[in-house]
């Protein structure tokens, strides 16, 4: 066989889930066979569709030529190219990125680049059989038309294994793609190195969401390659070919670093080096399993079942690991830190998980938790602020407010072991204390004018929200005269509450009101609010419902006002209105996260009876096991913590408050692996016509409140709700 082995540098400024079984358990309960990958694939779920274990650096899966809004993850269930096999993909979000080191088998010469729909002569890409694609936690397999290949894949934690089962001939080839992240991000410098005639090494930097990413790679072929060709107009693809026999198989084990290619070598050898590509594929498999079976809910529908364990499945898609196996990580300071005694995390959606994803992870995940959190807190050192939305090394900014202040208050709060609560609040302070965002006008005017702030109403009530987070910290820690400045502050909203017209409004830094205010105007265009206009805003004060209740008038207008928002004409006015406003029941908004509370607040003014009435309606028409069996993004497992809470039958409405109000439970039992052992939820005497909570019981004692508290549920025990035909508040 010729060897070439060639070294080349790039650098370039501006420019239908069919469901296997992998593994067999001792109870024969297989929870992962019950989740379907493909639900929220289509409309604008935005899911990622591939193999990847929980929480893992890699995701490894198909992308496709469209790089339109509902390709953000790379897959949409509407069309079936391929362009190749990339090894990090984002999963329900509204921006898209990454899609690094992508690998592409072909046999023939082939154009070199993205290509066109419809035409391979544009370029590489190839249809997919869809009707024959297998997508299972942790594995994935699709014919390639074009060529006659079948491609499979599955990963580790910080790799990626792929088979590539060829036809006959002598011009097989993979093609190593460094750059296709095309309108996503833009390359700032490649590099692929063939250091054997089995292996490549190399690195891909760029500029993108994630404003300058760096991953290194490592990969092995389990066949010697006859040549390593760079391709293409400027050299941005690299041919690496093989002679192959019918139905020969080429294995390619990937290992990728945010640190360096020795870091990117070291993975390899502790993840993937001996690894076999069916012995991984169960074990990620097994892995899936364990975490899907942290809940298990009983007495459910099929499609209940099949939704809710897929919900867990998305769910735990991110945070996404970022640090070696040795505990090296790159900071948001750009300099490689050794290891801090935890394993280091990215891909943080803040914005949209801190309301009830990381919440539900407090429950579920302790020990993952405080890794999580101290990972935010070196955020904080390294950026000068806890992390808003950080992606492989980079905070992008994206959304409104400050919600790594929530997030960390909230597990400094419930008392997640590992966690410094001193050096939190350092963190805490440091960011709330910060002028940027907005910051700067709240210290000077007590709020945010809408003419020096954009999107000054959500920057401002989402702040405020973080205050009473970080109020809550403070009370815990005796921290006095911080918890007297943040409590007043957590107050902020009020000053936007117009009451001749009820709804929050913008002011300028005069304190004149918007003059051409319309509750409906939705614009992405000099608005003050975010993805959302004054129907849904002003309801966003779920640390502040008794102040408006006040500002209503009392609860009888409030709950009227609250039933007007289901009730109200769902038009959205106004110029560029985004579509992650989606799912709507009157201005009632599911499909995005300022309205993910709203429902619960039936319960806290005493009428319980028309939360569940709402409950029922939204698990009823926001999800199902269609492709478009979501109502808006996936929001990086926030749509999908929403439904797993709700089913459990209680939500954490206020953020660091340390518990949960209860709504109505889904299905007739569930048990949650807790501390303190199991902490099981029963629903009785449920029917169509006995759909209402008549009483709650705690471990056998009658509830008169509410809510229960997060020390109640991780002790583990019992909550049982017993249903009537009775609409009437039990507390």
């Amino acid at each position: 066989m010729k060897k070439l082995l060639t070294i080349f540098a790039v650098a370039a400024m501006l420019v239908g889930c069919a469901t296997q079984s992998a593994t067999d358990y001792a109870d024969n309960t297989d929870y992962a066979a019950k989740v379907n990958p493909k639900i929220g694939s289509g409309g604008h779920g935005h899911v990622f569709v591939g193999a990847n274990v929980p929480f893992g650096m890699t995701q490894v899966g198909p992308t496709s030529i469209s790089q339109e809004w509902d390709w953000c993850s790379g897959y949409h269930d509407s069309e079936n190219s391929v362009i190749g096999f990339s090894h990090t993909h984002l999963s329900g979000t509204g921006c898209g990125d990454l899609f690094d080191v992508t690998l592409m088998p072909v046999m023939g010469e082939v154009p070199y680049g993205r290509g066109k729909l419809g035409d391979y002569s544009t370029g590489f890409w190839s249809e997919a059989d869809r009707s024959q694609e297998v997508v299972e936690p942790g594995y994935y397999s699709v014919p390639l038309t074009r060529y006659g290949i079948v491609a499979e894949m599955t990963a580790t934690e910080r790799g990626g294994l792929h088979r590539y089962t060829f036809p006959e001939g002598e011009d097989a080839a993979i093609i190593l793609d460094l750059v296709h992240g095309g309108c996503w991000d833009r390359p700032e410098a490649l590099f692929a190195e063939a250091v054997s005639d089995t292996r490549v090494e190399g690195y891909r930097h760029t500029y993108g969401w994630a404003y300058y990413q760096k991953v290194y790679f490592v990969m092995e072929f389990s066949e010697p390659f006859t040549s390593f060709e760079p391709q293409g107009e400027d050299n941005w693809y690299f041919r690496i070919n093989f002679d192959t026999e019918a139905g020969e198989a080429i294995g390619v084990k990937v290992a990728l670093s945010s640190t360096s290619i020795e870091g990117a070598r070291l993975n390899f050898d502790k993840e993937v080096a001996n690894a076999d590509f069916d012995t991984v594929r169960k074990e990620a498999y097994a892995k899936w399993n364990d975490e899907i079976s942290k809940i298990r809910i009983e007495g459910a529908t099929p499609e209940q079942e099949e939704i809710f364990y897929t919900a867990m499945y998305h769910m735990y898609v991110a945070p996404s690991l970022f640090s070696d196996v040795d505990g090296t990580y790159r900071g948001a300071d750009q300099q490689i830190h050794q290891n801090p005694g935890h394993d280091t995390y990215t891909t943080f959606s803040l914005w949209d998980t801190y309301r009830a994803k990381l919440p539900l992870m407090t429950i579920t995940h302790p020990e993952r938790m405080d890794d999580v959190v101290n990972t935010m807190i070196n955020l904080c050192d390294e950026q000068g602020f806890l992390p808003i939305w950080h992606l492989w090394g980079w905070d992008n900014g994206c959304m409104v407010g400050s919600p790594g202040i929530i997030a960390v208050a909230d597990a400094v709060v419930k008392g997640i072991e590992g966690i410094d609560a001193e050096r939190a609040w350092k963190a805490l302070e440091t960011s709330y204390m910060h002028d940027m965002r907005g910051g700067k006008c709240r210290k000077e005017y007590g709020y945010m004018p809408n003419d020096l702030q954009a999107e000054s109403i959500a920057h401002d009530m989402e702040f405020a929200i973080a205050d009473a987070a970080a109020a809550e910290v403070a009370k815990k820690l005796g921290k006095e005269e911080a918890y007297a400045y943040l409590d007043n502050r957590s107050h902020s909203w009020l000053n936007y509450f117009d009451e001749s017209t009820g709804f929050v409004r913008g002011k300028s830094s005069i304190g004149k009101w918007r003059a051409d205010f319309n509750p409906f105007n939705a614009s992405r265009i000099a608005n003050e609010y975010c993805e959302g206009n004054a129907w849904q805003y002003t309801w966003l004060v779920p640390q502040d419902l008794d102040l408006l209740v006040e500002c209503f008038g009392g609860v009888k207008n409030t709950l009227e006002r609250l039933d007007g928002l289901f009730t109200a004409d769902t038009k959205m006015e106004g110029e560029d209105v985004t579509p992650d406003i989606s799912g709507l029941i009157g201005q009632y908004v599911h499909g995005n996260e300022p309205s993910h509370h709203i429902i619960y607040f039936y319960t806290m003014l005493g009428e319980p009876w028309k939360a569940a009435d709402r409950l029922y309606e939204v698990m009823a028409t926001m999800y199902s096991t269609n492709p478009d069996g979501l109502s808006g993004n996936e929001d990086v497992g926030q749509m999908s913590a929403w439904y797993v809470m709700t089913t459990l039958g209680f939500y954490p409405v206020e953020p660091a408050a340390g518990k949960y109000v209860l709504g109505v439970p889904m299905v007739d039992g569930a048990e949650i692996d807790v501390e303190g052992g199991v902490f099981r939820v029963e629903r009785k005497g449920y029917s169509e016509e006995n759909r209402y909570v008549e009483s709650v019981e705690l471990n056998g004692v009658a509830l008169d409140r509410n809510y229960i508290t997060h020390d109640e549920v991780i002790a583990g025990g019992k909550l049982v709700f017993n249903m009537g035909a009775k609409k009437r508040a039990w507390y």
